[in-house]
C-alpha cells in the first residue's frame, strides 16, 4: 500500500476545469491530485524570427513556471534566468504537442502554451501536458469558429504520466513523496494509439532490467488510455 492508500497502478484523483481564465480562448485548470496546474493556450498571428518567413508551417511553444509557494519551501521567481530544469520541462512539453499538430495547418501563426504549476506534489510536467493537450484542443475549436485557420490541426490526442520503481515496486502518477525516494524515475509521453513521444527513464542508484522497462511502459501506457478517455 502507497502512501497515499492507492494501489500500484492507480492513478490519483484527476480533474480538468475548462474555461478557467477569461481572456484565454484554451484554459484549463489540470489537477493530478494535490499537484495543479494552470494552463494558457494562445495564438500569435506571427511565427518565430528564427523561422524561414516563408515557412510552410506555424509554430507551437510552450513556457512552464513553479509559481513562489508552490511548493512547501517558498521558491524565487525566475524573472532573468530560467533554471535548467524549467527550460528542459518548457521543451518537452513544446516537443510534446507539435507532435501531435499537423503545423502547415496553421501557417503564419504560433500557439503559445502557459503552464504556471499553482500547487506541487509530484508529476508537474506530465501533468502540464496533459492539461496543455486540452487547451490547445480549445484554443483550436476558437480558431475554427472565428475562421482563422481552416482544418483542424490535431493529429490525434496524447497523455503523459510519471512512473518508476519505489521500494522495489513499479508505480504509476508518483507523488511528491514517491518521486523524491524512487530508485527509478519515469515520465512517459504516448500518442492515443500508443506511439512514443518521450520515454525518459532514469536510475536514480542502481541500474534495473530490460523487463522493469517494459512493465513501466505497459503500466504507463494503461494510465495514458484511462487519462485520454477523460478528455
Amino acid at each position: 500500500m502507497r502512501t497515499d492508500g492507492r494501489k500500484n497502478n492507480e492513478l490519483r484523483q484527476i480533474k480538468f476545469t475548462h474555461n478557467f481564465t477569461k481572456h484565454s480562448p484554451g484554459s484549463v485548470l489540470t489537477e493530478f491530485g494535490e499537484t495543479k496546474v494552470l494552463i494558457c493556450a494562445n495564438f500569435e498571428d506571427s511565427i518565430p524570427k528564427w523561422m524561414d518567413k516563408d515557412s510552410p508551417e506555424g509554430w507551437l511553444t510552450a513556457e512552464y513556471s513553479l509559481l513562489p509557494q508552490s511548493t512547501n519551501i517558498r521558491c524565487q521567481r525566475e524573472r532573468t534566468k530560467l533554471s535548467g530544469r524549467t527550460q528542459e520541462i518548457q521543451r518537452l512539453i513544446g516537443r510534446s504537442l507539435r507532435s501531435c499538430l499537423n503545423l502547415e495547418l496553421i501557417k503564419g501563426k504560433t500557439i503559445i502554451i502557459d503552464a504556471d504549476v499553482i500547487q506541487a506534489d509530484g508529476g508537474t510536467r506530465t501533468a502540464s501536458i496533459c492539461g496543455a493537450f486540452l487547451a490547445v484542443s480549445d484554443l483550436i475549436k476558437y480558431l475554427l469558429k472565428e475562421n482563422i485557420i481552416e482544418k483542424n490541426p490535431i493529429i490525434e490526442p496524447i497523455g503523459a504520466i510519471s512512473a518508476g520503481i519505489v521500494n522495489n515496486q513499479i508505480m504509476v502518477d508518483l507523488c511528491y513523496e514517491e518521486d523524491s525516494s524512487a530508485q527509478v524515475d519515469s515520465n512517459i509521453v504516448l500518442t492515443k494509439s500508443g506511439k512514443i513521444i518521450e520515454f525518459q527513464t532514469t536510475a536514480e542508484g542502481l541500474p534495473f532490467e530490460k523487463i522493469q522497462l517494459d512493465e513501466i511502459y505497459n503500466l504507463a501506457k494503461i494510465s495514458i488510455d484511462k487519462i485520454i478517455k477523460m478528455y
